[in-house]
């Protein structure tokens, strides 16, 4: 997964070792991502190993 700002730019991503199929639901975290100052909002794109990334973003709000 990547956590993009609203432009585009990636500003982390998170890499998973294995497929997690067999354990759903799952969740991972992903720390050390540095958000410019007076960003408000960021995305986050999904990737599988399978099809790549989905093309699908999700906004999310930060809080003040």
């Amino acid at each position: 997964m990547a956590v993009l700002d609203m432009d585009g730019t990636e500003l982390g991503h998170r890499v998973l070792a294995h497929p997690h199929v067999h354990e759903q639901p799952f969740t991972r975290s992903l720390s050390g991502v540095d958000i410019p100052d007076g960003v408000t909002e960021v995305q986050i794109e999904a990737r599988d190993t399978l099809e790549g990334w989905t093309g699908t973003y999700y906004p999310v709000q930060l809080p003040n």
